[in-house]
């Protein structure tokens, strides 16, 4: 290989990237738990049935397993699975995991407590706060109450390890809110994808929805009766759905196996750059060139696979040629 192109072999590897796989999945894990509470009407409870359905289907995308997202909608949300979905989320989450719930329906507030519709029995927030408690605090959480007067549990369910977005500003808000049925089309949207990587963010995901919102009242030349929320540190650190290309590598067995390839020679790239300085500029080269290529050749085994999916990709293996 002339010098030339190792160099821009290099330079790619410094980015720790390869341009047709997304970055390597670690071996945490991520569980998604999607609640459709009552709405008080049918035309409510079927809204919030459809819009959970989206936010599930497009939440396995982001888990790469679909067994780790549930749903609870219609009749199955009641008070104890609910409970029972939260406790075994505590069970079952591990140091480093994430967990993300997902609540649409209709929230209120007596002046002293929330309350999230249930079928039979609602539940308080402040039980809700004390399941979400339960879980390890090593487990990064992140929290969507689309309901009504979702904004009167902000300051009681934020903890370090948590991100808390709600449809409302406060309690007071208590008219059914638009929040959770755009924040359904966000996880299915390019729009979303302000970066456009195919990993949709929580704070892409939040922007779109909180942007779609306005929009849609001012469209309406109607009062604004809702004002989203978003607590906590640190949002984009969790990946909601992926779109395209970046959706097949949570779902097809080869791109995965090739993206943990991935994962193997990132490694290898580090080890040799943090020894870089221990040889001659001749003897890294003749270290790094093969590992380099072995980037390469990955890159067109990606692009062959992406191609056979029907997916046209650039990918890396254009620079070795």
């Amino acid at each position: 290989m002339n010098r030339h192109l190792l160099h821009r072999l290099i330079k790619l590897a410094g980015t720790a990237l390869l341009c047709a796989v997304p970055a390597a999945a670690s071996m945490a894990a991520t569980q998604v738990l999607v609640v459709a509470g009552r709405g008080g009407e049918a035309q409510f409870d079927t809204r919030f049935a459809q819009w959970s359905e989206k936010v599930a289907n497009a939440s396995k995308t982001a888990t790469g397993d679909a067994s780790k997202v549930t749903r609870l909608a219609g009749p199955e949300a009641k008070l104890k699975a609910v409970q029972d979905a939260l406790q075994s989320a505590a069970q079952t989450l591990r140091a480093g995991d994430q967990f993300v719930l997902v609540l649409m329906g209709h929230g209120s507030h007596d002046g002293n407590e929330y309350r999230y519709m249930l079928w039979g029995n609602d539940i308080t927030g402040s039980d809700l706060g004390a399941l979400l408690d339960k879980i390890p605090s090593t487990v990064q959480q992140l929290v969507i109450n689309g309901t009504s007067a979702s904004g009167a549990v902000v300051e009681k369910w934020t903890r370090p390890n948590r991100v808390v977005i709600t449809a409302t500003k406060s309690a007071g808000e208590r008219n059914a809110p638009r929040f959770a049925g755009f924040w359904a089309e966000a996880l299915a949207s390019n729009e979303a994808d302000r970066d456009k990587d195919g990993n949709l963010t929580a704070q892409e995901a939040y922007d779109y929805a909180s942007r779609k919102v306005a929009d849609a009242y001012k469209a309406d030349a109607a009062i604004v009766t809702e004002h989203s929320r978003l607590s906590g540190t640190d949002p984009a650190r969790f990946v909601v759905a992926r779109l395209g290309a970046a959706a097949l590598f949570a779902s097809d067995t080869q791109l995965i196996a090739l993206r943990d390839e991935q994962g193997v020679i990132e490694t290898r790239l580090a080890e040799l750059r943090a020894q870089k300085s221990q040889w001659s500029q001749d003897e890294y080269f003749n270290r790094i060139e093969p590992v380099l290529l072995d980037m390469a050749r990955l890159g067109e085994r990606v692009d062959a696979r992406l191609a056979a999916l029907g997916v046209k990709t650039e990918g890396a293996a254009d620079v070795a040629r």
